[in-house]
């Protein structure tokens, strides 16, 4: 009993510890959609820093903890926030994934750096790299209590409980209790519609990824004492920390916190009472990445395939279909010049230098195959490498040749690859990620802790070749050979994607449920990728373990395999000419940096690591940059511009002359009509005109200006235009219904009124202003909101949290309870628990009591039954009557022209026809619905 109540209470602190990460990898998460590899590295900074200024700078314990933890952390997540994880929001998984490894590299190098500048300038600093026994914020030596017999607790472990405790309750009421938390929630729950509703979820994304940083640090100050100060130990604590996340499903802090602490005592009573781990080497530092594992693919979500558009499409390639020499004649001149290099004009030591960069570069390439063609992050490559290595060496000291060697390492590698893969595939993105790092772990607390395979500290010998006269010792003989097969590698990569299988690769990369739709197995296909990525990390392994001469089981951890991936990403991962670049970029720059900046091995870790935040705005890498901007730059022309095309007048239609507005400034009225009708005549020729054309933006027949104005207004998705110069307005009291059929741009209509969409061209005005610019939450704010396809609610929030977002007076929703008794009786369950119909009241109850200035509703009546439409027109007729312009979305017509005032007809992107509902003709609607609308 002792013995258990030991394993629980020191589990409950590495658990603290764990819960602390994994709330703030869990807020940081659901406010921006990004998880952040870095989160441990930021709580190494903190407890580096915390260090330096009580034990180095002599601040008391206290102070110095709350300056770390109040200050220092919530800044540099707000700073990382405005300068990097906004931007990485909008990019690919997979560049996020690398950005944020990159982060992970460069900012405990910075630190150490940052000390080392210090003591170089004379401060009282102390030494901080991997420094163990530390004081915490507590005593120093700390105090010790017995509870029992054999059962005790110290004054760290104390304060660690005390302090979690704390922070839990602190947590439960921001987030529970007060506004600031009940906004965060509904980021959490609909990120976009926060700001339809006039809530920035960028400030919220900010104010998460301080809460975020400032529970990391607080761990890191916390974990002083355990952990010391070792950004490897740091790095571990987070991975494992990211179960209890998973655990949260990357949603819940409750769970994910509750997960944290479980996890620490699990971790410990299995390490404690697993009896079969005395004989498995490395087995109880292995428990933390089991549990990771296991957790990871019994708590990971199966992710929805089918319906969902490519998201991962791959940059334009602007020498498709150019000649060879175009394509690969800069690339065979410079592996032509190098092969000189090595015989003319390098040295001894450039030449080994250079051969070792081009070693590094085979291994590159194997994350071409597994991330550029297969679109999955592997942090595993630095495990395949050691294993093919530690194979070819033991068979080597055996007597084996070494092609023969190679040729099993290589094997070796592929097959420990297809055995990772085999049950990490079923997951994705970040999850099979950090699946694949938890194996990469576990090889290296295990597999390679195996003495008859490492071969003891020493590890195995790898001399070099020699094939007949061409002896391979010879660093210049040796750069020649891997030029050779380089290139080899390099060319047979590209016809692999340029081939039926390849194609077949990318269809899989790209649309995983339209691949398997056209026969492709995507299974077989992605194991395929990844074996062979195994199997051609193995094979540059074991040459560049030869170039070494040796091989030991920790030349190549599985946090190596982490700045390998970084270096490759931020250079281009698509193509593997790019690996070259990042080889031998790899392998000169630090000695580049240490000859002619600093002798400093910090620098080029950070560098490296710094690397992968540039993917915030190059995604594909600074490789493939180059030829886009290349390209933009000659379709600029020398002139400095190129003259846009003028466009063409819709069909069948005159073209409207162009005016001038209130301001002078020149506009392009909508090529069907003005301001609901057309100067000069009816769109369908029989001189009907609705209203008269008139003069400026905001002028109507008794000078008011409409509350919401279209003119012109182009836009669409990807470069895609789904509307062409549409023109809407619509007045105050007014329902305007925008019918049409399916495809017809009446949701894109909406999107743009409401400020969620940009504009390619024309212009948006709200009350007479131009409100162009103006995002969602600015055009919310002034007073013009949508209630999107489905139901404008947050599920997970309850009614009474839904109306809280809206009507912060509890009167203002007393009086929606009065208005709705439905709503009054289960205002305390989640939203999403209603009806349809019930949805949709939530939705429009509060504007009733606030009603805005514009609404925009794009398929109000969705699913509901007649009866519950009837109600919801009721509503929206009350809104008109109480002064409110509503811009209606319908396919059915028959219910909303009923209560609408004007309608427009919409047809592949432009208005056919508007006019008063007294005017609507049987034949025009259906001339509409069928797309034929003159």
């Amino acid at each position: 009993m002792g013995d258990l109540l030991v394993f629980v209470l020191s589990g409950l602190v590495s658990g603290a510890l764990y819960a602390l990460l994994a709330t703030g990898l869990v807020l940081s998460y659901s406010a921006s959609g990004l998880f952040n590899f870095a989160h441990g590295a930021t709580a190494y900074l903190c407890a580096l820093t915390f260090y330096e200024l009580h034990s180095g700078l002599g601040w008391p314990a206290v102070p110095a903890a709350l300056l770390v933890v109040l200050v220092l952390a919530p800044g540099l997540g707000w700073g990382l926030d405005r300068l990097m994880f906004r931007r990485l929001a909008r990019v690919g998984e997979t560049a996020q994934i690398v950005a944020t490894i990159g982060l992970l590299v460069a900012l405990p190098a910075a630190g150490l750096w940052a000390v080392e500048l210090l003591a170089d300038a004379g401060a009282p600093v102390k030494p901080a790299e991997n420094q163990f026994g530390l004081p915490g914020v507590g005593p120093s030596p700390a105090k010790s209590w017995q509870l029992t017999d054999g059962v005790g607790i110290d004054s760290d472990q104390l304060i660690t409980w005390v302090v979690t405790a704390l922070v839990a309750v602190a947590l439960w009421v921001l987030m529970r209790h007060t506004r600031i938390g009940l906004r965060l929630r509904a980021a959490v729950d609909n990120r976009s519609l926060t700001e339809l509703r006039g809530i920035s979820a960028d400030r919220l994304s900010s104010v998460a990824w301080m809460i975020a940083s400032a529970l990391a640090g607080l761990a890191g100050v916390l974990a002083t004492p355990l952990l010391g100060l070792s950004a490897h130990d740091f790095t571990l604590f987070l991975f494992v920390s990211a179960t209890a996340a998973v655990i949260g499903r990357f949603a819940s802090v409750p769970l994910a916190f509750a997960g944290g602490l479980g996890l620490g005592v699990l971790q410990n009573l299995v390490a404690g009472y697993a009896s079969f781990a005395e004989s498995v080497t490395g087995f109880r530092t292995a428990v933390p990445f089991l549990i990771l594992f296991g957790g990871l693919l019994v708590l990971t979500r199966r992710a929805r395939a089918a319906g969902v558009a490519a998201v991962d499409a791959p940059p334009v390639d602007h020498l498709a279909g150019a000649s060879w020499g175009r394509r690969w004649g800069l690339w065979a001149a410079g592996a032509g010049l190098l092969c000189i290099a090595f015989y003319t004009v390098t040295t001894p030591f450039w030449s080994g230098l250079l051969a070792q960069g081009l070693a590094i570069a085979l291994v590159f390439m194997s994350f071409t195959v597994v991330t550029g063609l297969g679109a999955m992050v592997s942090l595993a490559q630095g495990t395949f490498v050691t294993g093919a290595a530690l194979v070819a060496g033991l068979l080597m000291s055996r007597g084996w040749p070494f092609v023969a060697a190679l040729a099993v390492g290589t094997c070796a590698a592929a097959l420990l690859g297809a055995l990772v893969a085999l049950p990490a595939l079923r997951l994705g993105g970040r999850s099979l990620a950090l699946a694949t790092l938890a194996l990469a772990f576990l090889a290296d607390q295990v597999l390679f802790q195996l003495r008859w395979l490492r071969n003891g500290d020493t590890g195995w010998s790898i001399p070099r070749p020699v094939f007949g006269p061409v002896d391979l010792s010879d660093d210049r003989a040796l750069g020649v050979a891997l030029v050779v097969l380089v290139a080899l590698v390099a060319a047979g990569l590209s016809a692999l994607r340029n081939s039926p299988s390849g194609r077949a690769m990318l269809a899989v990369r790209s649309a995983p449920a339209a691949a398997a739709a056209s026969g492709v197995s995507v299974l077989r296909t992605k194991l395929l990728l990844f074996t062979l990525s195994a199997g051609l990390a193995g094979f540059g392994g074991v040459l560049y373990a030869s170039y070494n001469t040796r091989i030991t089981a920790t030349d190549f951890t599985a946090m190596t395999g982490l700045v390998w991936l970084a270096v490759v990403v931020a250079a281009g991962v698509r193509r593997p000419q790019y690996a070259v670049v990042a080889g031998l970029v790899y392998a000169v720059a630090p000695r580049l940096l240490s000859d002619y900046v600093t002798e400093s091995a910090h620098l080029p870790v950070i560098l490296f690591g710094l690397a992968g935040l540039a993917l915030a705005n190059d995604p594909d890498g600074y490789c493939a940059a180059v030829p886009v901007r290349l390209a933009k730059r000659r379709a600029v022309g020398p002139a400095g511009g190129s003259s846009p095309t003028p466009p063409l007048p819709e069909p069948g239609l005159r073209p409207r002359p162009r005016s001038s507005n209130a301001g002078g400034a020149e506009r392009t009225a909508s090529p069907a009509f003005e301001a609901r009708g057309v100067g000069g005549g009816a769109p369908d020729g029989s001189g009907r005109s609705p209203v008269s054309g008139r003069g400026g933006v905001g002028e109507g027949p008794a000078g008011a200006a409409p509350a919401l104005a279209l003119r012109g207004v182009t836009a669409g998705y990807d470069g895609g235009l789904v509307l062409h110069g549409v023109g809407l307005d619509v007045r105050k009291g007014e329902i305007l219904a925008l019918l049409g059929p399916n495809g017809a741009g009446k949701s894109t209509a909406c999107r743009v009124a409401a400020g969620s969409l940009p504009v390619s061209g024309g212009a948006v005005y709200v009350s007479g202003r131009d409100a162009t610019r103006d995002g969602a939450v600015r055009r919310a704010r002034a007073g013009v909101l949508l209630a999107p396809e489905g139901r404008g609610i947050f599920p997970a929030l309850t009614i009474e949290e839904n109306l809280a977002l809206y009507l912060k007076e509890a009167d203002a929703r007393a009086t929606v309870y009065a208005r709705f008794p439905r709503l009054a009786q289960r205002r305390g369950i989640p939203a999403g628990a209603l009806s349809g119909g019930e949805q949709q009241m939530l939705a429009l109850a509060p504007l009733l009591q606030r009603p805005p200035a514009v609404l925009i509703a794009d398929e109000p009546s969705l699913g509901l039954a007649p009866r519950v439409v009837e109600e919801v027109y009721a509503l929206l007729t009350e809104l008109r009557d109480a002064g409110t312009a509503l811009l209606l979305v319908e396919e059915k017509a028959a219910g909303i022209l009923g209560v609408a005032d004007t309608v427009a007809y919409l047809s592949q992107g432009r208005v056919s026809w508007c006019g008063p509902r007294a005017e609507v003709e049987a034949d025009r609607l259906t001339e509409a619905y069928l797309g034929r609308g003159t």
